[in-house]
């Protein structure tokens, strides 16, 4: 089962956050050959979705993963509440969804 963690993203901001992947053991999960997807969506039904850009922090084996949203894709996003979730792909090929939650876009004043 996928942890949740609720994010917060302002509109017309850059955003990052990290997040830690763990084992069954609570150890870090070594990410050496997995593959990383992240998509913010409306609902979980919705057709359509923005892809965070994915990156594996060095070394692979602290089991972290950074997700990032330009500018430009949090201007294009209309303030509200979201779904997201990351997916995880072994050297294997075998898929686990390891985060997810809800997304908050906090509108902006500044443009």
């Amino acid at each position: 089962m996928a942890s949740i963690s609720n994010i917060f993203i302002d509109q017309g901001a850059d955003f990052t956050t990290t997040l830690t992947i763990n084992d069954a053991t609570g150890s870090a999960l070594d990410l050496t050959s997995y593959t990383a997807i992240a998509q913010i969506r409306k609902s979980p039904s919705s057709s359509t979705s923005v892809s965070f850009a994915t990156a594996f922090v060095s070394p692979r084996s602290t089991g972290q993963i950074t997700i990032t949203l330009t500018d430009t894709q949090t201007t294009a996003l209309e303030a509200g509440r979201y779904n997201y979730d990351v997916l995880i792909t072994s050297g294997t090929g075998v898929k686990t969804r390891v985060v997810e939650g809800n997304a908050t876009v906090n509108p902006s004043v500044s443009r």
